[in-house]
């Protein structure tokens, strides 16, 4: 077990639309310089694909505990929000430097000749439930043909593993039909009104369906376990991506990232669920569809999903891949080796002394 102690840092005042580590000055450009507390830091942005949910919470954590400052960094937190543009499109677009995303997006956008990739690894399952309403008549992907299954947002990653998980039990796209849902309380609502048998959904938001008795899991892609009997093995899903020309020319500011992230990966592998929702902003933890305690009993269930070392792992790109090419994603002339790299995790281990225990991917995968 990793021993680490909880660095004090002040809080900001967030909303949970955007949010801004907690700073004096402005940017003055991506990975531009600025002023910060006890000297001058790299400016990094960073949009997270829904900063409150529990399976991207390592990104407002490192925040909270002062990590980015303390391994050399400014980074300045958004979020993507309903209906907007998504943290892999605003990255790619350049409008942030990075965004806190799933690493298969760096195969998608591969395929249509963008360079990008994954520099470290959060998680190894989606975070994802299928949650159906009590008398969908739903308990696995078999029984999907003629229901409407709500999707974060058409050409999400819900999107895609919904499409995955069909096609595994030999389900054509014009037997079902996808529907964006949103997250929270639109996905709530969206199995209330029964504008959707299903909705594909993390924690907090499964609980409250759960609480509410509207819904139930009938397939679970939050836990290792999980995914990897649905899937066929690990799944790599939340990461830090960013376009392979930014990451040449910030070499520093990428390893600052990875190192308060692995940092950050270390302490929630320590910690225990209550110690994770007393390190985050208030409005994170609880609203008003559920209260803390409930927050700390979803996170309890699914805190297995996080990878202690920010290791990409062995057989896991290769896993993304073939989910990639059922859903029909041109893989033919895919390079796994570009989509994801373990050179920054691996410094940052050893930087904060900790042997990795997983199995690294090799270039192949």
């Amino acid at each position: 077990m990793f021993k680490r102690t909880l660095i004090g840092a002040a809080v900001c005042a967030l909303a949970v639309t955007t949010v801004t580590a907690c700073s004096s000055s402005k940017s003055s450009g991506s990975g531009s310089s600025a002023g910060a507390a006890g000297g001058s830091l790299p400016t990094v942005k960073l949009m997270v694909g829904g900063i409150d949910k529990q399976i991207y919470l390592p990104y407002k954590l490192a925040d909270q505990l002062g990590f980015y400052k303390k391994y050399g960094v400014n980074v300045e937190l958004s979020t993507e929000t309903q209906g907007g543009v998504g943290a892999e499109d605003a990255m790619i677009s350049g409008s942030v430097d990075m965004a806190g995303a799933w690493y298969n997006h760096t195969i998608d956008f591969q395929s249509k000749g963008k360079a990008v990739e994954d520099i470290v690894n959060l998680s190894g399952a989606p975070g994802e439930r299928e949650m159906c309403s009590t008398n969908s008549g739903v308990h696995s992907a078999a029984d999907f043909g003629g229901k409407t299954l709500g999707v974060t947002d058409l050409g999400s990653g819900t999107d895609t593993l919904t499409t995955f998980l069909a096609a595994q039990k030999n389900l054509a796209s014009n037997q079902y039909h996808k529907l964006a849902a949103g997250a929270g309380a639109t996905a709530i609502a969206a199995l209330q009104h029964g504008t959707a048998a299903c909705v594909m959904t993390t924690q907090p938001t499964v609980l409250a369906i759960e609480k509410q008795k509207i819904g139930y899991s009938a397939i679970d892609l939050a836990t290792a376990q999980g995914a990897t009997a649905a899937m066929g093995g690990t799944w790599p899903s939340a990461g830090v991506l960013a376009q392979t020309s930014w990451v040449n020319s910030h070499k520093t500011e990428a390893q600052a990232v990875v190192d308060a992230l692995v940092a950050t990966m270390h302490w929630i592998d320590t910690h225990t669920a209550a110690d994770i929702a007393n390190a985050l902003p208030a409005t994170y933890v609880q609203n008003s569809t559920i209260t803390k305690d409930d927050y700390i009993a979803a996170l309890t269930q699914d805190k297995g999903q996080f990878l202690p070392d920010g290791i990409m792992p062995a057989g896991g790109p290769k896993t993304v891949l073939a989910t990639e090419k059922i859903v029909g994603v041109d893989t033919s002339k895919i390079d796994l080796s570009a989509t994801f790299t373990n050179d920054f995790v691996i410094a940052a281990n050893k930087l904060e002394g900790t042997t990795v225990t997983q199995t690294p991917a090799g270039a192949d995968g």
